[in-house]
């Protein structure tokens, strides 16, 4: 059951359909067209020395490794909205501000979710963390005024206090 609550991506249905529909263009009018590019570049001759014939076969490259991670996302996806008012306790969706080692002057403000719900609006520029993280998955379903602690990716202890929990609104 923890391993399920791992690999879930939380997604409003605004970015899951966005997802979805990227996903379907690229399956289908995206591949298309990038082979279409190939097959004119490989009609142009000597591949080894074909930039154009090249070119083209990176751009398939990452328009495939793009389909396999809106695949899998889309796949874990739980769909959903954020909290609904007021709230003490982190879960994904809520804006939430920490403190660093209980010094109030060290704080971090960010949005605890998948950063797809950011894709949607390209003026937001708040942090993202995953409820997957390490800070994240210290944090989700603790309230305001808990201290927790975690192990950053280089093994050290890190202390935060939850200071703030709020639903998020772009």
């Amino acid at each position: 059951m923890a391993d399920e609550q791992v690999d879930t991506i939380w997604l409003t249905q605004e970015a899951f359909d966005a997802a979805s529909a990227e996903l379907e263009h690229l399956k289908g009018p995206g591949r298309a067209a990038v082979t279409a590019k190939i097959a004119r570049a490989r009609d142009e001759g000597d591949l080894s020395e074909n930039a154009g014939y090249h070119a083209a076969r990176e751009e398939q490259g990452q328009q495939e490794l793009r389909i396999r991670q809106l695949e899998a996302m889309l796949r874990h996806a739980q769909v959903g909205e954020g909290p609904v008012g007021d709230t003490d306790q982190v879960s994904p969706g809520c804006k939430v501000t920490i403190a660093y080692d209980g010094d109030p002057d060290d704080t971090d403000t960010f949005l605890l979710g998948s950063r797809e719900l950011m894709a949607l609006d390209d003026s937001n520029d708040i942090e993202v963390f995953s409820p997957q993280s390490p800070l994240g998955a210290a944090i989700v379903g603790r309230k305001v005024g808990e201290t927790v602690s975690y192990s950053a990716p280089n093994g050290k202890p890190i202390e935060v206090t939850i200071l703030e929990v709020a639903p998020y609104r772009a």
